[in-house]
């Protein structure tokens, strides 16, 4: 059975867009960098060649990923789920005891990115959120240790 893939309509939009930019701009200037280098002559010393051979490994494979993500993509809207409940696709806001509040939306793991407040629900943090409500107390394994936060908004 595939694995599921968690998605928000923004990041799926983001990733289309990105592989549409991997296929129709990327691919071709790289194929054209690659016959250019062909033309040098002698492949197996030519570096130009060799560079160009690993980028279109390197896109190839990015192409791949996106496109079998996109494919097992369950697309959930914000705050999808019971109404008040944490859930992928949920913006919430949680405090530390004596810092500063931190808002975080949870998203799939293919669209996780901790310096845009952006966290996986497979993540340590996320998985603890999932579920939770507004002023629920929640505790999580860090590698720091056991990190104990509230819940301030469900936005």
């Amino acid at each position: 059975m595939a694995e599921q893939v968690y998605l928000t309509r923004k990041g799926a939009d983001e990733l289309r867009l990105e592989l549409d930019e991997l296929i129709n701009v990327r691919r071709p200037a790289l194929a054209a960098k690659l016959k250019d280098a062909k033309e040098m002559g002698d492949l197996s010393e030519n570096a130009d060649y060799i560079d160009a051979k690993e980028q279109q490994g390197f896109l190839e494979g990015r192409i791949r990923y996106i496109e079998n993500i996109l494919r097992l993509a369950i697309i959930v809207e914000d705050n999808d789920g019971p109404s008040g409940v944490i859930g992928v696709g949920s913006t919430v806001t949680i405090q530390l005891k004596g810092e500063p509040p931190e808002t975080y939306t949870i998203v799939g793991a293919a669209e996780a990115n901790p310096r845009d407040g952006k966290i996986s629900n497979e993540s340590p943090l996320g998985a603890a959120l999932i579920g939770a409500k507004a002023g629920q107390k929640v505790s999580y394994e860090a590698p720091e240790g056991i990190l104990k936060f509230t819940v301030l908004e469900i936005h």
